[in-house]
């Protein structure tokens, strides 16, 4: 199969978008598939390797900003990841040649757009290359935090999806934020997989001396960024409660770039500043020892989609406590993980019980390490393969504005038609996403020469499926 995956994030970058994008090509391809990765590169041609795009570093970001060149070689499958310029390029360059296009919403852009000034402006770029008239009215209010930014994003959610044949959610989570924008866009869950763990015994020991963290000193892990969205202030807050109980405790902080002045402050107003190893980002393979050196994995976040590092860490034997209930559940096995209110005593308690108590430590690391190996490399690869050759032809548009996109158009509702769901269907559990889902027993219609290629024709015989997903 030829599959272009299309992506504003460099496989580089020390985060959870260019990792999934590197664990799924890296599958694809190991299987067979034709992949071209179109991607940011260097600025200048004798640098860049196939797929990847004249690209500038943003100042102060760890980012880079590509030319919004869309794929050139004939795909069967165009798979974005992003909203940037270069996959609202892919979007487009799909919708024009009659491509099906799987869309991966792998960020919370509202939670976001209130911590990075550069979403609200990608927003701008993406809905005026999308076909929504906005004017200065909408861009204004797509500058300032309020009901009218999210008004207009969920407006761009609804546009992107209109270009989208399925929408990859990476957990039910993502899912049910998704569903009110989806329409009759089809959504299935399925979680990045984490990697298998590398095979060094004596990371702990080494980690530790370098740092010099005692041996036998308790160590709370936190990976990520220290930005506002992941929460660090609750994490500080915690921590300091840990350490009323266990005086010799240590927290390693993971991949601070930026706010490490902030942290620091904030580790100082709670006591604690000497007892935290703030550390820079680090290459992926040099991560697992920070898994191994830890106790806990402390997850503090509760704007995050997936939580990658949530199964990482499983994966390396480490227990996991979090704050974010929607994400508790492990895909694959169906367990949840070690959840408490996102109130420092609360969460600070949950982290003194994984230090303090052996069965309830081993339970957990059990569990954890199921969940890994259940929900496998390969499972995922399959998942996502089944997906791939059930999507339907799509007729070639003859343009790339949607038609019944309008200016300031920030409604709630879609701006498609969405059929009702048939008789009987109604899930209401908290625990499962009430969102659409691809599964094998769908069929696709075959799209009509007088179908517009913007709006998903009508599909008899497919049905929304709550409760489970491809890794359940």
């Amino acid at each position: 199969m030829r599959i272009a995956h299309v992506s504003d994030s460099h496989l580089t970058n020390p985060e959870g978008v260019a990792t999934s994008v590197g664990t799924t090509v890296a599958l694809l391809r190991a299987a067979g598939h034709r992949v071209v990765l179109h991607c940011p590169g260097p600025l200048f041609r004798c640098r860049r390797r196939p797929g990847e795009v004249p690209s500038l570093s943003v100042p102060t970001r760890p980012y880079r900003l590509a030319l919004p060149r869309p794929p050139s070689a004939p795909v069967d499958v165009v798979h974005v990841h992003t909203t940037g310029p270069l996959g609202v390029a892919g979007l487009r360059w799909a919708a024009t040649r009659g491509v099906p296009t799987v869309l991966t919403w792998h960020t919370d852009l509202v939670a976001y757009a209130a911590h990075y000034p550069e979403i609200p402006i990608g927003a701008a770029y993406a809905g005026m290359r999308l076909g929504l008239r906005w004017r200065v009215g909408d861009l204004w209010a797509l500058a300032h935090p309020g009901p009218g930014r999210q008004a207009r994003l969920a407006a761009l959610g609804r546009t992107l999806l209109a270009h989208t044949t399925v929408l990859i959610a990476p957990s039910a989570k993502t899912a049910e934020m998704m569903a009110t924008m989806a329409g009759r866009t089809p959504v299935v869950v399925l979680p990045t997989p984490a990697a298998a763990p590398l095979a060094d015994a004596d990371d702990r020991r080494r980690l530790r001396a370098r740092l010099g963290i005692p041996a036998d000193a308790p160590v709370l892990l936190a990976v990520g960024r220290a930005t506002p969205e992941k929460n660090p202030e609750l994490l500080l807050a915690a921590f300091a409660q840990v350490r009323s109980e266990l005086p010799a405790a240590r927290l390693v902080l993971l991949g601070a770039r930026r706010h490490r002045l902030a942290v620091r402050r904030m580790a100082r107003r709670y006591g604690v500043a000497g007892a935290l190893h703030l550390l820079r980002p680090v290459p992926r393979h040099r991560v697992g020892a920070h898994y191994r050196a830890a106790d806990v994995l402390a997850f503090t976040s509760t704007t995050d989609t997936q939580g990658l590092v949530l199964a990482e860490a499983e994966a390396y034997g480490l227990p996991v406590a979090m704050v974010d209930t929607l994400l508790a559940e492990r895909p694959g096995t169906g367990t949840t993980r070690p959840v408490a209110e996102p109130s420092p005593a609360a969460f600070g308690a949950l982290l003194i019980r994984l230090l303090t108590e052996p069965e309830l430590r081993g339970t957990v690391i059990r569990d954890g390490r199921a969940a890994a190996t259940d929900w496998s490399a390969e499972r995922y690869l399959a998942e996502l393969v089944k997906l791939y050759a059930s999507l339907p032809p799509v007729s070639p548009a003859g343009g790339t504005a949607i038609p019944g996109a309008r200016r300031g158009d920030a409604g709630a509702g879609s701006q498609r038609p969405v059929d009702p769901a048939p008789a009987g269907h109604g899930c209401s559990s908290p625990s499962t996403s009430s969102a659409p889902r691809w599964s094998s027993s769908s069929y696709w219609p075959t799209r009509g020469a007088a179908t517009p290629w913007w709006r998903p024709p009508r599909l008899g015989g497919w049905s929304p499926t709550p409760a489970t997903c491809c890794c359940g």
